[in-house]
Protein backbone atom coordinates (compact mmCIF):
# COMPACT_ATOMS: atom_id res chain seq x y z
CA UNK A 1 0.00 0.00 0.00
CA UNK A 2 0.88 3.78 -0.40
CA UNK A 3 2.32 5.65 2.59
CA UNK A 4 3.98 8.42 3.34
CA UNK A 5 3.72 12.31 4.85
CA UNK A 6 2.67 15.54 2.88
CA UNK A 7 3.33 19.00 3.65
CA UNK A 8 1.08 21.38 2.58
CA UNK A 9 2.79 24.94 2.71
CA UNK A 10 1.70 28.36 1.62
CA UNK A 11 1.22 31.93 1.81
CA UNK A 12 -1.57 32.95 4.81
CA UNK A 13 -5.15 32.20 3.76
CA UNK A 14 -4.04 30.24 0.61
CA UNK A 15 -6.77 27.55 1.77
CA UNK A 16 -3.99 24.86 3.48
CA UNK A 17 -6.92 23.97 6.50
CA UNK A 18 -9.61 23.59 3.82
CA UNK A 19 -7.54 21.24 1.44
CA UNK A 20 -6.57 19.21 4.81
CA UNK A 21 -9.85 18.83 5.47
CA UNK A 22 -10.99 17.81 2.10
CA UNK A 23 -8.31 15.08 1.50
CA UNK A 24 -8.50 13.88 5.27
CA UNK A 25 -12.61 13.72 4.67
CA UNK A 26 -13.26 14.88 7.94
CA UNK A 27 -12.45 18.14 10.01
CA UNK A 28 -9.12 18.50 10.98
CA UNK A 29 -7.85 22.27 11.14
CA UNK A 30 -9.55 24.84 11.64
CA UNK A 31 -11.04 26.70 9.02
CA UNK A 32 -11.38 30.97 8.76
CA UNK A 33 -11.30 33.93 6.09
CA UNK A 34 -8.93 35.56 8.63
CA UNK A 35 -4.80 34.53 7.74
CA UNK A 36 -2.52 32.59 9.86
CA UNK A 37 -5.46 30.52 11.06
CA UNK A 38 -3.59 27.26 11.93
CA UNK A 39 -0.97 27.88 14.62
CA UNK A 40 0.39 24.53 15.16
CA UNK A 41 1.75 21.85 12.51
CA UNK A 42 -1.17 19.66 12.14
CA UNK A 43 -1.21 16.21 10.83
CA UNK A 44 -4.74 15.06 9.30
CA UNK A 45 -4.70 11.13 8.43
CA UNK A 46 -6.56 9.82 5.11
CA UNK A 47 -6.99 6.00 5.22
CA UNK A 48 -8.17 3.98 2.63
CA UNK A 49 -7.39 -0.12 2.20
CA UNK A 50 -5.13 1.01 -0.31
CA UNK A 51 -2.96 3.87 1.20
CA UNK A 52 -2.77 5.84 4.31
CA UNK A 53 -1.37 9.85 3.45
CA UNK A 54 -0.49 11.37 6.35
CA UNK A 55 -1.12 15.36 5.58
CA UNK A 56 1.09 18.14 7.90
CA UNK A 57 -1.13 21.22 7.75
CA UNK A 58 1.39 24.15 8.39
CA UNK A 59 0.44 27.40 9.57
CA UNK A 60 1.32 30.06 6.41
CA UNK A 61 4.15 31.66 5.67
CA UNK A 62 4.97 34.70 7.00
CA UNK A 63 7.12 37.41 8.55
CA UNK A 64 7.29 36.29 12.52
CA UNK A 65 7.01 39.64 14.45
CA UNK A 66 6.27 37.89 17.94
CA UNK A 67 6.78 34.89 20.44
CA UNK A 68 3.70 33.07 18.73
CA UNK A 69 4.43 33.99 15.48
CA UNK A 70 7.69 32.50 15.66
CA UNK A 71 6.64 29.21 16.71
CA UNK A 72 4.47 28.92 13.86
CA UNK A 73 7.40 29.65 11.11
CA UNK A 74 9.00 27.32 13.11
CA UNK A 75 6.27 24.74 12.98
CA UNK A 76 6.71 25.24 8.88
CA UNK A 77 9.72 24.47 8.84
CA UNK A 78 9.52 21.37 10.88
CA UNK A 79 6.58 20.29 8.91
CA UNK A 80 9.04 19.72 6.01
CA UNK A 81 11.67 17.52 7.72
CA UNK A 82 10.80 13.51 7.31
CA UNK A 83 8.40 14.17 4.35
CA UNK A 84 7.49 12.33 0.87
CA UNK A 85 6.44 15.11 -1.01
CA UNK A 86 6.21 18.74 -0.46
CA UNK A 87 2.72 20.79 -1.76
CA UNK A 88 2.73 24.21 -2.22
CA UNK A 89 -1.11 25.86 -2.13
CA UNK A 90 -1.33 28.67 -3.92
CA UNK A 91 -4.29 30.70 -4.00
CA UNK A 92 -5.64 31.65 -7.60
CA UNK A 93 -7.46 34.85 -6.18
CA UNK A 94 -4.31 36.71 -5.25
CA UNK A 95 -1.45 37.58 -8.06
CA UNK A 96 1.60 35.70 -8.32
CA UNK A 97 4.62 37.63 -6.59
CA UNK A 98 8.29 37.64 -5.87
CA UNK A 99 7.18 36.01 -2.67
CA UNK A 100 5.52 32.68 -4.05
CA UNK A 101 8.66 32.33 -5.96
CA UNK A 102 11.36 32.85 -3.72
CA UNK A 103 8.98 30.29 -1.41
CA UNK A 104 9.21 27.60 -4.34
CA UNK A 105 12.87 28.11 -5.11
CA UNK A 106 13.15 27.24 -1.09
CA UNK A 107 11.39 24.81 -0.33
CA UNK A 108 11.59 23.00 -4.14
CA UNK A 109 15.06 21.86 -3.55
CA UNK A 110 16.79 18.76 -3.07
CA UNK A 111 15.23 15.31 -3.68
CA UNK A 112 11.67 15.46 -2.06
CA UNK A 113 8.82 15.97 -4.94
CA UNK A 114 7.43 19.44 -5.34
CA UNK A 115 3.69 19.85 -6.49
CA UNK A 116 2.21 23.42 -6.72
CA UNK A 117 -1.87 23.23 -6.38
CA UNK A 118 -3.43 26.23 -7.89
CA UNK A 119 -6.44 26.66 -4.98
CA UNK A 120 -9.79 28.73 -5.41
CA UNK A 121 -9.70 28.25 -9.64
CA UNK A 122 -13.48 28.70 -9.45
CA UNK A 123 -13.13 32.09 -8.62
CA UNK A 124 -10.76 32.77 -11.86
CA UNK A 125 -11.48 31.90 -15.65
CA UNK A 126 -9.48 28.92 -17.13
CA UNK A 127 -7.23 31.97 -19.13
CA UNK A 128 -6.29 33.04 -15.69
CA UNK A 129 -5.36 29.32 -14.58
CA UNK A 130 -3.69 28.74 -17.79
CA UNK A 131 -1.38 32.00 -17.35
CA UNK A 132 -0.43 30.98 -13.69
CA UNK A 133 0.36 27.53 -15.21
CA UNK A 134 2.64 28.84 -18.09
CA UNK A 135 4.34 31.39 -15.29
CA UNK A 136 5.39 28.62 -13.43
CA UNK A 137 5.83 25.43 -15.56
CA UNK A 138 9.45 26.08 -16.28
CA UNK A 139 10.31 26.59 -12.68
CA UNK A 140 13.43 24.48 -11.38
CA UNK A 141 12.38 21.55 -8.95
CA UNK A 142 8.68 21.15 -9.72
CA UNK A 143 6.98 18.28 -10.56
CA UNK A 144 3.64 19.27 -11.16
CA UNK A 145 0.96 21.74 -11.34
CA UNK A 146 -2.62 21.17 -10.64
CA UNK A 147 -5.66 23.76 -10.15
CA UNK A 148 -8.04 22.50 -7.47
CA UNK A 149 -10.78 24.03 -5.89
CA UNK A 150 -10.34 22.62 -1.75
CA UNK A 151 -13.64 24.37 -1.08
CA UNK A 152 -15.48 22.66 -3.77
CA UNK A 153 -13.73 19.15 -4.50
CA UNK A 154 -12.55 20.08 -7.61
CA UNK A 155 -9.79 17.98 -9.07
CA UNK A 156 -9.18 17.23 -5.27
CA UNK A 157 -9.18 13.59 -6.71
CA UNK A 158 -6.34 14.20 -9.30
CA UNK A 159 -4.65 15.77 -6.79
CA UNK A 160 -4.77 12.93 -4.55
CA UNK A 161 -3.66 10.52 -7.63
CA UNK A 162 -0.44 11.95 -8.25
CA UNK A 163 0.39 12.65 -4.43
CA UNK A 164 -0.36 8.93 -4.79
CA UNK A 165 1.75 7.90 -7.19
CA UNK A 166 4.85 10.16 -6.22
CA UNK A 167 4.11 8.21 -2.60
CA UNK A 168 6.23 4.85 -2.00
CA UNK A 169 4.93 1.63 -0.63
CA UNK A 170 4.73 0.61 2.93
CA UNK A 171 2.95 -0.08 6.12
CA UNK A 172 0.47 2.40 7.87
CA UNK A 173 1.82 4.42 10.68
CA UNK A 174 -1.35 5.36 12.47
CA UNK A 175 -4.17 2.92 13.00
CA UNK A 176 -6.83 2.83 10.29
CA UNK A 177 -9.31 4.56 12.78
CA UNK A 178 -7.28 7.61 13.10
CA UNK A 179 -8.07 10.91 11.37
CA UNK A 180 -5.42 13.50 13.24
CA UNK A 181 -2.59 13.37 15.74
CA UNK A 182 -4.12 15.72 18.22
CA UNK A 183 -5.94 15.09 21.34
CA UNK A 184 -9.50 15.66 21.64
CA UNK A 185 -8.63 18.51 24.12
CA UNK A 186 -6.65 20.29 21.59
CA UNK A 187 -9.25 19.84 19.11
CA UNK A 188 -12.22 21.28 20.95
CA UNK A 189 -9.46 24.58 21.86
CA UNK A 190 -9.19 25.03 17.99
CA UNK A 191 -13.26 24.31 17.28
CA UNK A 192 -14.06 27.05 20.02
CA UNK A 193 -10.95 29.89 18.18
CA UNK A 194 -12.40 28.90 14.93
CA UNK A 195 -16.38 29.86 16.07
CA UNK A 196 -14.70 32.87 17.81
CA UNK A 197 -12.78 33.76 14.82
CA UNK A 198 -15.53 33.57 12.21
CA UNK A 199 -17.91 34.71 14.77
CA UNK A 200 -16.15 38.54 15.63
CA UNK A 201 -15.47 38.31 11.96
CA UNK A 202 -13.17 41.61 11.69
CA UNK A 203 -14.46 43.34 15.47
CA UNK A 204 -11.20 41.15 16.70
CA UNK A 205 -7.54 41.23 15.74
CA UNK A 206 -5.69 38.01 15.44
CA UNK A 207 -4.72 38.29 19.00
CA UNK A 208 -7.35 35.55 19.98
CA UNK A 209 -6.24 32.44 21.98
CA UNK A 210 -8.36 29.52 23.77
CA UNK A 211 -7.01 27.47 26.78
CA UNK A 212 -9.03 24.81 28.01
CA UNK A 213 -9.05 24.61 31.89
CA UNK A 214 -11.43 21.68 31.78
CA UNK A 215 -12.35 18.14 29.46
CA UNK A 216 -13.60 15.69 31.36
CA UNK A 217 -15.84 12.53 31.00
CA UNK A 218 -18.58 12.24 33.32
CA UNK A 219 -19.96 8.79 34.73
CA UNK A 220 -23.11 9.34 32.60
CA UNK A 221 -20.96 9.69 29.10
CA UNK A 222 -21.00 13.55 29.11
CA UNK A 223 -18.05 15.49 28.24
CA UNK A 224 -17.68 18.27 30.99
CA UNK A 225 -15.33 21.62 29.16
CA UNK A 226 -14.75 24.55 30.77
CA UNK A 227 -12.46 26.97 28.36
CA UNK A 228 -10.82 30.20 28.37
CA UNK A 229 -10.91 32.71 25.55
CA UNK A 230 -8.01 34.76 25.79
CA UNK A 231 -8.01 38.11 23.76
CA UNK A 232 -5.34 40.96 24.65
CA UNK A 233 -7.86 44.04 25.82
CA UNK A 234 -11.05 45.08 27.89
CA UNK A 235 -12.53 46.57 24.99
CA UNK A 236 -11.85 43.35 23.19
CA UNK A 237 -13.81 41.15 26.54
CA UNK A 238 -16.71 43.20 25.80
CA UNK A 239 -16.89 42.32 22.13
CA UNK A 240 -16.64 38.88 22.88
CA UNK A 241 -19.26 38.76 25.43
CA UNK A 242 -21.52 41.10 23.03
CA UNK A 243 -24.70 42.79 24.52
CA UNK A 244 -26.36 40.71 27.15
CA UNK A 245 -24.20 37.49 26.33
CA UNK A 246 -25.29 37.36 23.17
CA UNK A 247 -21.95 36.60 20.95
CA UNK A 248 -20.48 34.20 23.60
CA UNK A 249 -23.66 32.45 23.72
CA UNK A 250 -23.54 32.22 19.84
CA UNK A 251 -19.67 31.00 19.87
CA UNK A 252 -20.64 28.85 22.84
CA UNK A 253 -23.60 26.61 20.86
CA UNK A 254 -22.10 27.14 17.82
CA UNK A 255 -18.56 25.12 19.15
CA UNK A 256 -20.79 22.82 21.41
CA UNK A 257 -22.60 21.32 18.22
CA UNK A 258 -19.53 20.72 16.56
CA UNK A 259 -17.38 19.22 19.65
CA UNK A 260 -20.85 16.45 20.22
CA UNK A 261 -20.13 15.97 16.99
CA UNK A 262 -16.30 14.94 17.32
CA UNK A 263 -17.02 12.95 20.19
CA UNK A 264 -20.32 11.15 19.05
CA UNK A 265 -22.18 12.66 22.38
CA UNK A 266 -23.63 14.94 24.75
CA UNK A 267 -21.31 18.21 25.70
CA UNK A 268 -21.46 20.49 28.43
CA UNK A 269 -19.85 23.73 27.67
CA UNK A 270 -18.88 26.92 29.53
CA UNK A 271 -17.06 29.84 28.03
CA UNK A 272 -15.32 32.54 29.42
CA UNK A 273 -13.32 35.46 28.49
CA UNK A 274 -9.64 36.55 30.38
CA UNK A 275 -8.06 39.78 29.36
CA UNK A 276 -3.95 38.59 29.06
CA UNK A 277 -2.45 41.62 27.25
CA UNK A 278 0.74 40.23 25.18
CA UNK A 279 -0.37 36.86 25.68
CA UNK A 280 1.45 35.69 22.28
CA UNK A 281 4.72 37.05 23.99
CA UNK A 282 4.26 35.64 26.99
CA UNK A 283 6.14 31.62 27.07
CA UNK A 284 3.71 30.81 30.23
CA UNK A 285 0.69 31.19 28.74
CA UNK A 286 1.42 30.03 25.49
CA UNK A 287 2.46 26.72 27.01
CA UNK A 288 -1.00 26.85 28.57
CA UNK A 289 -2.44 27.46 25.52
CA UNK A 290 -0.75 23.92 23.93
CA UNK A 291 2.02 25.58 21.92
CA UNK A 292 5.21 23.58 22.22
CA UNK A 293 7.98 26.30 23.24
CA UNK A 294 10.75 23.44 23.18
CA UNK A 295 10.24 23.63 19.48
CA UNK A 296 10.51 27.38 19.22
CA UNK A 297 13.65 27.72 21.49
CA UNK A 298 15.72 24.08 20.41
Amino acid sequence: MKVGFISLIGKPNAGKSTLTNTLVGEKVSIVSWKPQTTRNKILGIANSPDYQMVIVDTPGIHKAKNALSKYMMKSVETGQEGVEVIVYVMAMDKKLDDTDFANIKKYSVGDTPFVIALNKCDEVDQSAIMERIASLKDVEGVDSIIPISALTGKNTDMLKDRLLQLLPDGERFFDEDIYTDKSMRFMAAEIIREKALRNLDEEIPYGIGVLINKFEYQNNGVVSIDADIVCEKQSHKAIVIGKGGAMIKKISTQSRQDIENMVDGKVFLNLYVRVKEDWRESDFLLNQLGYNLKDLKD
